[in-house]
């Protein structure tokens, strides 16, 4: 992943973000890209190392973010 190499979080916040992952990956059309898993880990990390910390938003920011970004 990029730009989060000294990125480090607590036990209580990975368990938010495992939860926000979970949740936008189960609210896309399967089969789900590799590049959608990593589009949206990627967001979930930026932003919670940026403060959000509930899990609803965080989901949400990362599936926003992949619905807008440049098809490749």
């Amino acid at each position: 992943m990029k730009d989060f190499p000294h990125a480090s979080f607590p036990p209580d916040m990975i368990g938010v973000m495992t939860a926000a992952m979970e949740s936008a990956v189960s609210s896309l059309p399967h089969p789900v890209s590799s590049a959608h898993i990593q589009s949206l880990a990627e967001t979930i990390l930026r932003t919670t190392k940026e403060g959000e910390r509930d899990p609803a938003t965080l989901a949400r920011m990362a599936l926003l973010e992949l619905m807008i970004s440049p098809r490749a």
